[in-house]
């Protein structure tokens, strides 16, 4: 057991925990985090995609001890954002949006995508956003409101 500090969701945080532990597993049970999910368990379906230092990170496959110090936002701390409405209201109009299971690591993929890109084409959209697996939309709808963000967020990103 080690004392980790970081920062979760703009707010400094320290957790007594075993370094092994999945990010994702302190994030739901000790954070109460539950926007973060677990699909698949090894890192290939993106439903427990977080950010670090702006960068997509699947936390089902991080270990807590490799987080010290580093800036970790959740789907629940990057909702408060303006980026994330310009997102959401994206992905509404553009009907990405089925049953929502991988929806916040699609939000989160686009986040780090428009972060350092702020006009991406589709190839560059397809490629930020191929770590998460949808079932429900066949990826067009979702790359759609990619781009109706980039053009109505200009400026934020």
């Amino acid at each position: 057991m080690k004392t980790i500090s970081f920062t979760l969701n703009n707010q400094s945080v320290s957790i007594q925990t075993n370094l092994q532990k999945r990010l994702v597993d302190v994030l739901r049970e000790d954070f109460a985090l539950t926007g973060v999910k677990e699909g698949c368990g090894e890192g290939e379906c993106g439903a427990c995609a977080v950010l670090a230092n702006h960068k997509l990170i699947n936390s089902c496959i991080t270990p807590i001890g490799s987080v010290e110090q580093l800036d970790i936002m959740s789907i629940e701390g990057f909702k408060d954002t303006e980026r994330y409405h310009i997102l959401a209201a994206a992905f509404a109009e553009a009907g990405a949006v089925q049953c929502g299971f991988c929806t916040p690591g699609m939000l989160l993929a686009a986040e780090a995508l428009l972060h350092v890109n702020a006009s991406p084409n589709e190839t560059e959209i397809r490629q930020a956003l191929s770590g998460n697996l949808c079932r429900c939309t066949g990826y067009s709808m979702i790359v759609a409101a990619v781009k109706i963000a980039a053009k109505n967020g200009d400026g934020l990103w």
